[in-house]
C-alpha cells in the first residue's frame, strides 16, 4: 500500500512539474519580444528617375529597435535614419535634395515608429510580417503598412522590404527644373540584421492583427 501511495505521489508530482514546464514554456513564446537594428549590416538604398536617367542613392541608419507583443501584435519602437547621409554620388545633386527637398539642416532624422504587427513569426525558416506605423519625414507622420521578408540566421533574422514613398504628395519639394523632370516618388530598399534581446531570444509565436 505505501509503495503504492508513494508511486501515485511521484506520478502526480512529475504531472505537476511537466504542466508547470509547459506553462512556463508558452508564457516565454508569448513574452514581449525587441529587435535591434545593426546599423553595420543594414544597407538603405533608393531609387527614383529623371528624363535622362535612373538615379540611385542610399542612407545611413542611425539606430533602430522594435518591440512587440506576440499575444496582440501590439509594436513600439523607432527606426531612425540620418537624412544628412543622402548620397548620390553627385555632389550638387545631393546638396540641393538635402537643402531644397529634405531640408536636412531643419529635419535632421527620417523616422519610422511602428504599432502594430501582423503575420506569424516562426522560431526558424522564412516568414513574412506586415509593419503599421507611422512614417515620419519632413515634419509629418504618415500612415504606412510595410511587407517585411525576414530568415532566421545564425547572427539573426536577415529582414528586407521594399516600399514607395510619395514625397511629393506628403508635401516635400520635387527637384524638377525647367528640362529635367524628375519622379515624384521614390523607391526604398532596406536590409538589414535584426537581434533579438537576450530576455526574448526565443522567436515563437503569433501576432494578431
Amino acid at each position: 500500500m505505501t509503495t503504492v501511495l508513494c508511486r501515485q505521489s511521484r506520478l502526480i508530482s512529475a504531472s505537476v512539474l511537466m504542466w508547470a514546464a509547459i506553462g512556463l514554456s508558452a508564457g516565454l513564446r508569448a513574452q514581449e519580444t525587441t529587435l535591434t537594428l545593426d546599423p553595420q549590416q543594414t544597407q538603405i538604398s533608393f531609387t527614383t528617375s529623371d528624363t535622362i536617367h535612373a538615379v540611385h542613392g542610399s542612407f545611413k541608419l542611425t539606430r533602430g529597435s522594435i518591440t512587440f507583443d506576440p499575444a496582440t501584435g501590439k509594436a513600439s519602437g523607432q527606426v531612425v535614419v540620418d537624412s544628412t547621409s543622402e548620397d548620390t554620388g553627385t555632389g550638387m545633386r545631393d546638396r540641393k535634395v538635402k537643402k531644397d527637398v529634405l531640408e536636412s539642416q531643419t529635419y535632421p532624422e527620417i523616422v519610422f515608429v511602428p504599432d502594430r504587427i501582423e503575420g506569424a513569426v516562426p522560431p526558424q525558416g522564412d516568414f513574412e510580417v506586415k509593419v503599421h506605423g507611422a512614417f515620419r519625414i519632413h515634419g509629418s507622420d504618415h500612415e504606412v503598412t510595410v511587407t517585411v521578408q525576414a530568415q532566421h540566421k545564425p547572427d539573426g533574422l536577415a529582414v528586407s522590404t521594399d516600399f514607395v514613398v510619395p514625397y511629393q504628395s506628403w508635401g516635400l519639394k520635387n527637384p524638377s527644373t525647367l528640362f529635367i523632370r524628375v519622379s515624384d516618388t521614390v523607391q526604398i530598399s532596406v536590409r538589414s540584421i535584426a537581434r533579438p534581446s537576450a530576455a526574448t531570444s526565443g522567436i515563437s509565436a503569433k501576432a494578431a492583427p
